[in-house]
């Protein structure tokens, strides 16, 4: 079945990680009633626990990046995926919350280079006509796993207790690891299972730029302060800050605000995760389609990014006036969608952007902006919970924070000017002046 199409076989390698990686993460979630009683913490305590999360996996999100760029993705997810793993399985023995504060942090250092080293791992295994439907397909496992951890961890957790339910979700982690050391290696022309003909078509494809040559002069620091480096990474947060409010808090919202059982909630918190599967997967084919269409392609990007978002932000809004539990639960699985399918397409837009041997580097720096939106919402949730009347509140925000994401990426992302054309500028405006001053 791979014999000429091995790279198919990486990204289900890739689209297995996420499943794990997000089972891993979204436990604490489901877990949280159970979690929450036996640790005896409060909503703020608890919120203050999902963010502490993000502080490490920001930071790693752009040191992964960097790494992976450097030392390949092979080595790089080796690492990450087995010290994630092992510290889900040391999440079912803490006893405390500064103990749990303490693991999750780490935690969320360990989870940090996944998705800057998933996109550097597609750079170098697929042809840029397949950018955007690989990333939606590989990211659509982090769906998965959300959707999965909802029975799974929650079934567990009613027939064993919590802590079973984390030992086992991470032990497989660990057996994933195993797999990726034997079948990958950083570029497809180091696997002896690659077809010539495969290599080719991978070679072939990346070898078209849509950059200046002269831009590839431009330094890591450069890409980073450019304008559309930095809408991209305000996109990207607008469209986590929602998904990490439900990733944290939607199974404590089915149970608080709609008054699900444990048992219904487990199923239910499903639903929204197996549409963000959809959002990943058909936002892709969508975005490749116009991709290959529009002559313009940053601009394809660009509008398969912004539109799904600005549709996000109306869903969040209408939540609030949903008349019962299964309205909020469909309104809430249209924003998931909608998020999934620009996230990926915001993925894919960096590819347009920046050259091969940045793309970690700028993809861990823009990943690393967008989850300072997991250090803020999920603790900012758990406050307007416990101070603020609900969750009505909260879901205003994201919509406002979706606006903003998606007037910046309208406005500033665009093909930078390389070095070279910037220098040629410089020159005439220099000349020009000279010629204003010998006139003169």
């Amino acid at each position: 079945m791979f014999a000429k199409r091995y790279r198919f076989l990486i990204a289900a390698l890739l689209f297995i990680a996420g499943i794990i990686n997000y089972m891993d993460r979204a436990a604490l979630g489901v877990a949280a009633p159970f979690v929450k009683q036996d640790l005896n913490l409060s909503p703020s305590e608890l919120g203050v626990i999902f963010s502490t999360f993000f502080f490490g996996y920001a930071l790693f999100a752009f040191v992964g990046g960097q790494l992976a760029d450097r030392y390949g993705p092979r080595s790089v997810y080796s690492w990450a995926a087995a010290a994630w793993s092992i510290l889900c399985m040391l999440t079912g023995a803490v006893t405390g919350f500064a103990q749990m504060f303490l693991v999750r942090a780490l935690f969320g250092f360990a989870e940090g280079p996944m998705n800057s080293t998933t996109n550097r791992t597609i750079t170098t295994w697929f042809p840029r006509e397949e950018t955007a439907r690989t990333i939606g397909f590989t990211f659509s496992g982090q769906t998965v796993g959300s959707a999965i951890a909802a029975p799974v961890v929650g079934l567990l957790a009613i027939q064993y207790g919590w802590r079973v339910a984390f030992v086992a979700i991470g032990a497989v982690g660990l057996v994933w690891v195993v797999a990726w050391r034997i079948l990958m290696t950083d570029r497809p022309r180091d696997n002896p299972r690659v077809s010539v003909e495969e290599i080719a078509l991978v070679e072939r494809s990346r070898a078209v730029s849509h950059l200046a040559a002269s831009d590839h002069e431009r330094s890591l620091r450069g890409y980073l302060l450019l304008p559309s480096t930095l809408s991209l990474g305000l996109g990207m947060f607008a469209v986590n800050y929602t998904l990490y409010i439900f990733l944290s808090w939607l199974p404590s919202y089915l149970t608080d605000a709609l008054h699900m059982p444990v048992q219904q909630m487990a199923f239910v918190a499903a639903i929204p995760w197996a549409c963000g599967f959809v959002g990943y997967v058909g936002g892709g084919i969508v975005a490749d389609l116009l991709y290959k269409r529009m002559d313009d392609k940053l601009a394809a990007r660009k509008i398969t990014t912004i539109v799904p978002l600005a549709i996000a932000g109306v869903a969040l809004i209408t939540v609030n006036a949903a008349p019962n539990a299964a309205v909020a639960v469909s309104l809430i699985a249209v924003a998931v969608l909608t998020l999934t399918s620009s996230v990926q397409s915001c993925w894919a837009t960096i590819h347009e952007l920046v050259p091969e041997a940045r793309v970690g580097g700028v993809s861990g720096f823009i990943h690393l902006l967008s989850n300072i939106s997991g250090i803020i919402g999920p603790t900012a949730t758990g406050f307007a919970v416990q101070y603020l009347g609900g969750y009505a509140s909260a879901f205003v925000i994201a919509a406002l924070i979706a606006a903003a994401g998606v007037v910046a990426m309208a406005i500033f992302v665009r093909r930078p000017r390389s070095p070279q054309a910037a220098r040629d500028t410089g020159g005439v405006v220099g000349r020009h002046r000279g010629v204003e001053l010998e006139q003169s």
